[in-house]
């Protein structure tokens, strides 16, 4: 017998088994709004407010832009989800976003583009994320978002930013000049999908090593310092927000060891943290996509970032240090 939620969770399945082409897809190229709908993401529910390639710091550009989608007959603030991509630092694109899916169950949802390796080196892509953030915020009564109730969802490196999204939320030297500097750019939930989460720790994982020359600005021996920088392990604080964290046993590409060490470092802070390790699943795939998992990752989102949760923080108001 499948119980209502299972059967809401059935319904989710095509979104949540994207996530692996949203972080190993080569796809970077220009697409046309119908194929954003359909092509590398579930079809958007009738009604649905989609406005597509909305900058989010002024005069940035494609790579500074997101898409935003708002759930047919919003007539109050609803809790947002933001997915950021995958693709090694240096490709993907907002256009494959599984999180649509979520729209049907009362969220709204925001899939970002930030600044690739071959644009800028880090920290501009968490200054991207953490610039979307602020802006979605400081918009929040246009497009019936709740501001204490945001959640950010991501895979790969797209998995790492959204670690260091909520570990590194009150990191003044990391929120760049993107403006909207009054609102705050941390977030109420993050469930992380087989993010890097150590930097400074990856010389012996060959292919992830192999992207951070170009993330860092140079080989990873001679800027620990800048990897540790960019490393959301780095951050961790007991007022970090829950993480929800699934990763494979046989992941090629970032070691399981990585999400371990950061649940490790979460729990040990008193951090509400889920570590969800896959066995014999690679860097996404269908393991991802079992009922099991479509249902952890609904319920995890529900318990945190529906308006009747109560609020990590004061989200617009959170100083930085």
């Amino acid at each position: 017998m499948i119980t209502p939620f299972s059967s809401r969770a059935a319904r989710f399945t095509f979104a949540v088994l994207l996530v692996a082409l949203a972080a190993n897809s080569s796809f970077g190229q220009e697409q046309s709004a119908p194929q954003r709908r359909s092509g590398f993401a579930p079809p958007l529910p009738a009604g649905t407010s989609a406005k597509y390639d909305v900058p989010y710091v002024e005069g940035g550009g494609k790579s500074q832009s997101l898409d935003i989608f708002v759930p047919a007959g919003a007539a109050k603030p609803m809790p947002l989800v933001i997915w950021i991509h995958g693709g090694g630092w240096q490709q993907g694109d907002k256009a494959q976003s599984p999180a649509v899916g979520l729209l049907r169950w009362g969220y709204v949802v925001a899939s970002i583009n930030y600044r690739l390796t071959d644009e800028a080196i880090f920290p501009a892509q968490i200054n991207d994320c953490k610039a979307a953030v602020r802006w979605l915020r400081a918009h929040a009564e246009e497009y019936h978002i709740d501001p204490d109730h945001i959640g950010a969802w991501g895979a790969s490196a797209g998995g790492h930013l959204v670690a260091l999204l909520g570990t590194a939320g009150d990191q003044k030297d990391l929120e760049g000049t993107g403006g909207n500097e009054k609102f705050a750019s941390n977030v109420q939930a993050v469930c992380d999908l087989f993010g890097p989460s150590d930097l400074a720790r990856v010389l012996d994982d060959t292919a992830a090593n192999s992207a951070l020359p170009k993330l860092l600005g140079g080989p990873l021996r001679q800027h620990l310092d800048d990897a540790k920088r960019a490393s959301p392990i780095t951050y961790v604080t007991k007022d970090d927000p829950p993480f929800l964290i699934l990763h494979g046993t046989k992941d090629p590409l970032v070691n399981v060891r990585q999400s371990k060490w950061l649940d490790d470092a979460l729990t040990k802070a008193g951090v509400d943290s889920h570590l969800e390790i896959l066995d014999g699943a690679g860097h996404g795939g269908p393991e991802f996509a079992t009922i099991e998992n479509r249902k952890m990752v609904l319920a995890f989102f529900d318990k945190h970032l529906k308006p009747d949760a109560k609020p990590q923080s004061d989200a617009t108001t959170k100083p930085v240090k």
